[in-house]
């Protein structure tokens, strides 16, 4: 019954997100810019495929996480106003670059 009402109660922060995949390759996010409907909660699922760890780091999102190299990670972000948010590859900062564009 309790493992229930945990489910139940971690729905509204899961439920509902729109899934966006990103990419790490050659120390680059790709895509580096996409967009994405404003006022909706994102599910970001990111993908390292270099041999080495990368940081998705964004000061505006407040979020950051290192992937592993050659892993995966998922983070949850939104929803956003309408607006640019810049994230980075903290490990790679001047190769690895985007924005997602609320809109």
């Amino acid at each position: 019954m309790k493992r229930l009402l945990l489910i139940a109660l971690l729905l509204p922060f899961t439920a509902h997100a729109t899934d966006y995949m990103l990419t790490i390759k050659d120390h680059q996010f790709q895509p580096a810019e996409f967009s994405v409907p404003s006022g909706t909660k994102i599910k970001l699922l990111i993908e390292n495929q270099d041999a080495t760890p990368e940081e998705f780091d964004s000061y505006p999102l407040n979020r950051e996480k290192v992937i592993t190299g050659h892993g995966t990670a998922t983070i949850y972000i939104g929803p956003l106003t309408p607006g640019r948010y810049t994230f980075i590859g903290e490990f790679h900062e001047t190769t690895a670059q985007g924005v997602i564009v609320a809109q």
